[in-house]
Order: structure tokens, then C-alpha cells, then sequence
């Protein structure tokens, strides 16, 4: 997955007038147009984790200095680091650094923390078959650096919005009257030439009627490992499977050995992560 600039541009811009938009009061007592010296700082993880975002820390400071900046990266963007271990350095003005640092790491914690929680959960499932998928479980406005940074761990993406995928839930198929009704709707309006359908299950009755109904994925929501294993059994190839709903990564290797499921989708990878940790600290 690549990201562009026109796609993020906008998001830094915003975190950085939502941090700065009145100035930085403190660092404009110290620094002044005789006392703004270029320094040396370097960027350290406090704790091991997976570095995600080392691109949008740079955009932020090539944004704020106006590209007088000076980078260095000590390490790759999906990398293990270590705890205490140098990630990268940094020479510019003073007062550019002490009002971009905030900003610039909150992305790089953020990001890091995702890749690493997706890195983490991929590697429960390193030698079968099933994958990993991240959910539309996002922060608002956040979503591509997000999805970003569950590939850049190792996970895969599920749908980045209403638009680029079918995926007929729980209130559809009520709205519609049932399994069968909701697929036919879909079906009817779309011609499947584009989009794959899929379909979300509670139950075995319901499995039973997606199948019937010729859908490409199946979705098992909230089952247990024995439902889920029936319905795979039934499913029996005919569509693509997935487990999904208050999955932890303790119960992964599990569902994905004892159902033989495809995918196994998590919203915690996105909405309930621990940021990275990191210290920015200037160098004498």
C-alpha cells in the first residue's frame, strides 16, 4: 500500500494548527532571531516496537522548516527496533524543532503502535494459511495512515469505505427480510463484475442460507470455536470465510488451527491500540 502526498498533506497540516495555530509561547520566550541555533537532536524508542510512519515525521518537519532540515534514519520503516535503540536523527533550528516535535511524534506513536499490535497478531498466525484483516474501526480522518500501518506490521485490509466493497450486515438483512432477500437486493442492483459480496452470519441457519445464495465470503460473527468449525465444514469452499467480533490475540492461533478459517478480522487493531513510546531530546 502507498500512500501520497495529496492523501496526507492535509492531515499534518491539520495536526499541526491544532498544536501550533496560536504559536508556542514557551519556545518563543527562549528562542529569538539572535538566539536560534541549529541543533542536533535524536529520536529514541523507549520501549521495543514496530516503526510505522518515519515518512509522515519527515513531512512534518519539511512542512514546518520550510525543507531546512537535515534527517537521518537509523533503522526501516516495518522494522523491529528495541528498547532504548537510536531511530533516527535530526539537525535544524531550534525553534522549528521545538514546535514540530509534538506533532511528528504523535504520528510516529501512533503509527508504530498499530504496525506494532498488527505485527503481534500476524505473527500468532506465521505458517497457516489464515490472514489477518484490520475493520472500518477507525479514528475519523485517520483511516489511510491507519490501514497504512496494519500492512506495514503485516495485516491485511478489509474495505477502506461504503464504497469499495459489499458487505450486507445484520441490519440489512433485517431491513431486506432475511439472508436470501438482502443477497437478491444486492445482486439486483450490482452486476458483480466489480465488487465481491459478502455476507455477515450469526448462526448456522443463516451460513446455510449464504451459501445457497452464492455469496464470495462468508463472515462468522461472534461464534464460538465449535460454530465456527461447523460452519466452515459446511461452507466447504464454496466461498471465502471469516471469523469476526471481540477477537483478542490470545484466541488466534486457535480459531485459525482448529476452524481452518481464511481470515480472521480485528478492530482492535485500530481503535483500542497502545501508542509507541518515544523521547525527542536535542544533542550537545
Amino acid at each position: 500500500m502507498q500512500i501520497f502526498d495529496f492523501q496526507i498533506k492535509h492531515l499534518i497540516y491539520n495536526a499541526l494548527n491544532e498544536d501550533i495555530k496560536g504559536g508556542d509561547i514557551t519556545t518563543d520566550a527562549v528562542v529569538s532571531e539572535n538566539n536560534n541555533p541549529v541543533m542536533n537532536c535524536e529520536v529514541t524508542a523507549k520501549r521495543a516496537c514496530t516503526i510505522c510512519g518515519l515518512d509522515i515525521f519527515s513531512k512534518v518537519f519539511e512542512i514546518v522548516t520550510k525543507n531546512d532540515y537535515v534527517l537521518d534514519f537509523y533503522c526501516r520503516e516495518g522494522e523491529r527496533v528495541n528498547a532504548m535503540q537510536k531511530i533516527l536523527s535530526l539537525k535544524a533550528r531550534a525553534g522549528d524543532i521545538l514546535y514540530a516535535e509534538r506533532t511528528a511524534l504523535n504520528f510516529l506513536q501512533h503509527m508504530s503502535g498499530i504496525a506494532t499490535a498488527s505485527s503481534i497478531a500476524s505473527g500468532e498466525l506465521r505458517g497457516l494459511k489464515t490472514k489477518i484483516l484490520d475493520t472500518r474501526k477507525t479514528i475519523p480522518g485517520l483511516r489511510i495512515l491507519q490501514k497504512y500501518a496494519v500492512k506495514i506490521g503485516g495485516g491485511e485490509n478489509h474495505r477502506f469505505d461504503l464504497s469499495s466493497g459489499i458487505l450486507i450486515k445484520d441490519n440489512h438483512i433485517k431491513l431486506a427480510g432475511g439472508v436470501k432477500e438482502a443477497i437478491g437486493a444486492v445482486k439486483k442492483h450490482y452486476s458483480g463484475f466489480n465488487f465481491k459480496i459478502e455476507i455477515e452470519t450469526s448462526c448456522i441457519a443463516e451460513v446455510k442460507e449464504a451459501v445457497a445464495s452464492g455469496v464470495d465470503i462468508i463472515m462468522l460473527d461472534n461464534m464460538n470455536i465449535d460454530t465456527m468449525k461447523e460452519a466452515v465444514k459446511i461452507i466447504d469452499n464454496a466461498a471465502l470465510t471469516e471469523a469476526s467480533g471481540n477477537i483478542t490475540v490470545e484466541k488466534l492461533r486457535d480459531i485459525a488451527v482448529k476452524t481452518g478459517i481464511d481470515y480472521i478480522s480485528m478492530g482492535s487493531l485500530t481503535n483500542s491500540v497502545i501508542p509507541a513510546d518515544f523521547s525527542l531530546n536535542f544533542v550537545r
